[in-house]
């Protein structure tokens, strides 16, 4: 298993994501979901403090909310890693200390938790100057309030600008990188964070590592979105190649008797700097396939196939 960090817990190569919590999924099917999830070793858990303000009628905090509840009720505070996120919440948009400062101690009282596991910078801020940004997020380490670092949707000369920052001003170290990362969207991780996440020792937490639901195999043609709710998400990812790697997925998945979501987040967890791909179970029934790619082996000619075919995608 990789870890948070040097010396620091061991992660699970699968993180559960929450971004369907408080929105497409229930409170009941949430909370097996996460019952479900800790009983098979899982024990990262990633969410925001703006899911899901998005919906109507929400204004942001909804997950962690949910989240927090069910930390309060379950007794598994203790078996699990909390990540949560700044910069989008309608209430506290950016990353000025300020900002920073408030919102972690709202995320706090959402989840019921007098620290959180990892804490993101959500989306880069330019009016903001950066070293502002990184004393915020390290002086709410040394105040107990959070326990690492992560950086996600920042460019790599961003991430590098940090760590030079970091290192003149002593200040704590981002130990993890959250990129969007699957099968049909590779070409900017790999040619631009990928060096950078090698260089700096960052585990590396793909999110949408299933293409919002195009890498399952349940949408074939735009028609099949029809009517859905993530139908906007999905539909960027529509092209003759992708489906070509739906097609390749599935071939894979039948050789091997699991899901198409199985192989796809095998795949990234056989890439380099994975520590685990994020991937969210609306419903209970949904999980099983996400655990099994924590335990599929993929074959060298297999991995080929797979990267040879989506490395046709169109870039994004």
């Amino acid at each position: 298993m990789a870890t948070l960090g040097q010396g620091g817990p061991e992660i699970y190569p699968l993180v559960l994501g929450t971004n369907t919590f408080g929105w497409t999924s229930s409170e009941n099917d949430t909370r097996t979901v996460l019952d479900d999830f800790v009983t098979a070793g899982g024990n990262l858990i990633d969410t925001a403090d703006v899911y899901s303000a998005w919906a109507p009628g929400h204004s942001g905090g909804e997950s962690e909310i949910i989240l927090g509840r069910w930390l309060a009720t379950s007794g598994k505070r203790s078996k699990v890693l909390i990540a949560t996120k700044v910069s989008q919440h309608p209430q506290y948009p950016g990353l000025a200390a300020r900002n920073i400062e408030a919102a972690a101690n709202e995320s706090l009282l959402r989840l019921g938790t007098d620290v959180i596991d990892l804490y993101y910078a959500h989306f880069d801020d330019a009016k903001t100057p950066l070293e502002e940004t990184a004393a915020a997020f390290d002086k709410l380490v040394k105040e107990g309030k959070i326990r690492a670092i992560g950086i996600s949707n920042y460019s790599a000369e961003r991430v590098e600008e940090w760590f030079r920052i970091a290192r003149a001003n002593n200040l704590t170290l981002p130990v993890a990188l959250e990129p969007h990362y699957n099968l049909v969207t590779r070409k900017h991780y790999e040619r631009n964070l990928l060096p950078v996440a090698r260089r700096e020792h960052l585990a590396v937490f793909p999110y949408f590592a299933l293409a919002a639901g195009f890498l399952t195999g349940k949408y074939r043609s735009e028609d099949d979105l029809q009517g859905k709710q993530r139908a906007g998400m999905v539909k960027g990812y529509f092209s003759k190649e992708g489906l070509d790697v739906v097609a390749a997925l599935d071939d894979v998945a039948n050789a091997h008797h699991v899901a198409i979501a199985t192989v796809a987040l095998a795949w990234l967890r056989h890439q380099p700097q994975i520590a685990g791909p994020i991937a969210s179970a609306r419903i209970p029934e949904q999980l099983p396939a996400l655990l099994d790619s924590t335990k599929l082996e993929l074959g060298d000619d297999e991995l080929a196939r797979l990267d040879k075919v989506s490395a046709t995608v169109p870039e994004r």
